[in-house]
């Protein structure tokens, strides 16, 4: 999982907020680096995380 800072922008027209397509485009190389398997590339552009399994045993 990784959390990409992007900015929104808001205008006069009825769409809603939308991102940059700056920040749309690092938003896809982030996505195809965590796709690949690729952690250490989605860090260079984003938070980075990983998540793991925490064993319950005996606590159910």
């Amino acid at each position: 999982m990784a959390e990409v800072d992007m900015a929104w922008i808001a205008d006069d027209t009825e769409w809603p907020p939308y991102p940059s397509l700056e920040d749309a485009y690092r938003l896809d190389d982030v996505r195809e680096a965590l796709r690949r398997g690729d952690i250490a590339e989605a860090a260079k552009i984003a938070w980075a995380y990983r998540f793991r399994p925490v064993s319950s045993q005996g606590n159910r």
